[in-house]
């Protein structure tokens, strides 16, 4: 494992992360083939000093502002900066890799920024009026402590065989509940929450197991 930013070098082998069994290889794939496509792009931002560092804080800072651009009632651009979030949380790890500075301390620290910004959007769809306290407050919750077992298990050397992370399809529900289908974000929030409970649970079995 490297000092570098990132990701690390093989999502899910080696060191200590957040990833399932099967989760890491296909992470690994997603960031071959963006790093393959996306070459000439993350060349030039290498050229300028641009670093995975940089670019998770950028999408720290898009997800938040999501926040208050939302509460202003500014729903475009609002949802503008979510996908800035999204896309630059994708760029991350492929400009790490390709500056050869992958490691799991960035994406600790990437695993991290996106946690404060679900947490931050949550909370925000609840005071807009558009989610009910119980069912984001458990989605939060859950998703937290799902993440948090996460890096236990691997530091145990037995990760999760699979994991669910409904973060992007809680951010596309928001738009759909705005525009679409107002009044069913609640629902998805349940559903989210129950199956990120379950993994909590076999989460806490497993850990207390090996004790």
């Amino acid at each position: 494992m490297s000092d570098g930013d990132g990701y690390a070098p093989t999502p899910g082998a080696g060191g200590i992360n957040c990833y399932s069994g099967g989760e890491g290889d296909f992470m690994k794939w997603g960031q071959d083939l963006r790093g393959k496509w996306l070459r000439p792009f993350l060349s030039g931002m290498a050229k300028i000093g641009m670093s995975a560092n940089h670019l998770t804080l950028l999408s720290l800072m898009a997800g938040l502002a999501f926040c208050p651009a939302f509460l202003l009632g500014k729903p475009i651009l609002s949802f503008s900066l979510l996908l800035l979030h999204v896309l630059l949380d994708g760029l991350d790890g492929p400009l790490a890799r390709f500056q050869g500075k992958a490691s799991n301390r960035g994406s600790f620290t990437d695993t991290m920024a996106d946690q404060l910004v679900v947490t931050a959007a949550a909370i925000t769809m609840i005071h807009a009026g558009y989610a009910d306290t119980w069912p984001s407050g458990l989605y939060i919750f859950f998703y937290t402590v799902v993440v948090a077992f996460a890096f236990i298990r691997s530091a145990m050397a037995t990760p999760y065989s699979w994991l669910f992370r409904p973060r992007f399809l809680v951010f596309t529900w928001y738009v759909v509940e705005l525009y679409w289908l107002p009044g069913t974000l609640d629902w998805v929030l349940w559903a989210s929450a129950a199956l990120l409970a379950v993994k909590c649970l076999t989460g806490f079995l497993r850990i207390r197991s090996r004790i």
